[in-house]
């Protein structure tokens, strides 16, 4: 049945409105006051070392496991993840940003999965959709950490960018609940209705201090560095997603769930990354703010072609 231009606006403004609201929330309750550089600064370690790997590790413990129908969504998404990071690369040295292109790669290819992608997916499809998004991102995880290294300090030792790997929070909660999922224990209903409760207040949390961490300044900063940042988050990366995910056969729930994964703005980490290694952090700043508020529009538009194009 086709859907009226307005039925489709509404079901993608359904999925964007909550987590941009709550971003906007924070940037308000910074501005009066409300809310401290020191308060956010120890939610986000709450929601980085507690709150999201018990959201992770309970996710893949009592998800299904078996990858099925979703081989291909995870071959589309690490297919879009290599072209992106290669083009942008590329695309910063023919545009002579040397100097910043690990900084422009990094803000082009790694998305804000944990947090906004996931949000995105909860609110298309409540916890299904999270059900859906964590192999994936999941997956993806431990290969920004991989990419973001390499581009960002290609003169650090595999050692050390393997010990960053395995110490990563996120990648151990998500480990440690496929070793509980394959073994013969099952995942008690109370604690899956406990992480139910968790999930309402960490991600709204999280949502609130990347708005209120944003700087306002930064947004309408552009000049050729972030705009080629922005190009790839923003456009082309979905764009790249979505043909090879319908190349693959990826369709309805999964194609959609594929695009706001592929869609989601560039990472914090990102900034963090870039300031540890020495890059430009102000550049990276810039991205993370730009490609946050732009996604409001992306992301929405993107879900009107998609619905429009059934």
């Amino acid at each position: 049945m086709n859907q009226s231009s307005l039925d489709i606006f509404l079901f993608a403004l359904r999925i964007t409105a909550p987590t941009f609201a709550l971003m906007f929330l924070g940037m308000a309750l910074v501005s009066l006051g409300c809310m401290s550089s020191r308060f956010i600064k120890g939610a986000n370690q709450l929601v980085y070392k507690l709150g999201l790997p018990l959201i992770l590790f309970t996710t893949c413990a009592s998800a299904n496991l078996h990858i099925g129908e979703k081989l291909n969504l995870l071959i589309a998404f690490a297919l879009m993840t290599f072209i992106v990071f290669g083009g942008s690369w590329l695309t910063a040295l023919l545009c002579k940003q040397t100097d910043d292109a690990g900084v422009i790669v990094q803000g082009a290819f790694r998305g804000n999965l944990v947090i906004l992608g996931l949000a995105f997916a909860v609110n298309a499809y409540g916890e299904r959709g999270m059900a859906m998004a964590t192999l994936p991102v999941a997956f993806t995880v431990v290969i920004y950490n991989v990419l973001s290294v390499f581009i960002l300090d290609r003169n650090k030792s595999w050692a050390g960018t393997f010990k960053g790997i395995i110490t990563n929070p996120l990648i151990l909660a998500i480990a440690a609940g496929w070793l509980y999922n394959l073994s013969p224990a099952t995942f008690p209903q109370a604690a899956q209705e406990k992480t139910h409760l968790i999930t309402q207040f960490v991600l709204p949390l999280a949502l609130v201090c990347i708005g209120g961490s944003l700087n306002g300044r930064r947004l309408v900063f552009f000049d050729g560095a972030s705009i080629i940042a922005n190009l790839w988050k923003l456009v082309l990366s979905p764009l790249i997603a979505c043909a090879l995910g319908i190349g693959l056969g990826v369709q309805d729930e999964l194609l959609v769930i594929l695009f706001l994964l592929a869609a989601a703005p560039t990472a914090a980490a990102s900034y963090v990354m870039a300031e540890a290694a020495g890059a430009n952090g102000k550049l990276a700043a810039t991205i993370v703010a730009q490609t946050t508020f732009l996604a409001l529009f992306s992301v929405t538009l993107g879900l009107m072609m998609i619905s429009h194009l059934q």
